[in-house]
């Protein structure tokens, strides 16, 4: 029996990832991972394990040019991080047509990878607290997984404090989510 096709835009992440030397393994699902918290219950992972790829834009002169945070699933960007550590003083969040014209992708299902222009990528370190973690494929029923070193080079990411600040509290109470053997 053929094999079915690739959706497109999973194919484009399957691709952005082989010209990097790495080959990725797609999980999809029937129904949406959009949230995080959709994609932990339905991978049994911590939040902390699923990468929000987040788009922000600046104002680039000829337009918006787009900014991609990949952040871990609790976490939010404190803008006023992200602006001081890109350079840039008008950082603001996309809106969902921006995110899609500019990255090729809809919101719930922007990968780290494959947009359709140059992004520049900044990384949450908390990422690094894992030695896996699961990023949208494309869509928002595919993920994959990937070590967060490999992830910080196949997107070409900075990794830079962009987040709000997490009490330990909070950290624990995530850990402490984690299914046992995780």
């Amino acid at each position: 029996m053929p094999e079915a096709p690739v959706h497109p835009a999973i194919q484009r992440v399957l691709d952005a990832a082989a010209r990097k030397g790495v080959t990725l393994e797609v999980t999809s699902f029937s129904e949406s991972t959009h949230t995080a918290a959709d994609a932990a219950a339905a991978l049994g992972a911590a939040l902390g394990q699923i990468v929000k790829s987040l788009v922000f834009v600046t104002d680039g002169g000829d337009g918006p040019e787009p900014l991609v945070c990949l952040v871990s699933g609790p976490n939010r960007v404190d803008l006023a991080r992200l602006a001081a550590v890109t350079g840039e003083s008008d950082v603001r969040r996309a809106t969902a047509r921006e995110a899609h014209d500019l990255t090729g992708f809809s919101i719930g299902g922007i990968p780290p990878i494959g947009h359709l222009r140059p992004t520049r990528v900044i990384m949450d370190p908390d990422l690094g607290r894992y030695p896996v973690v699961w990023a949208a494929a494309g869509l928002p029923t595919a993920v994959f997984p990937v070590p967060p070193g490999t992830l910080r080079i196949l997107s070409n990411a900075t990794v830079a404090p962009i987040t709000e600040v997490v009490l330990a509290a909070d950290r624990a109470d995530d850990a402490s989510a984690r299914p046992a053997g995780a």
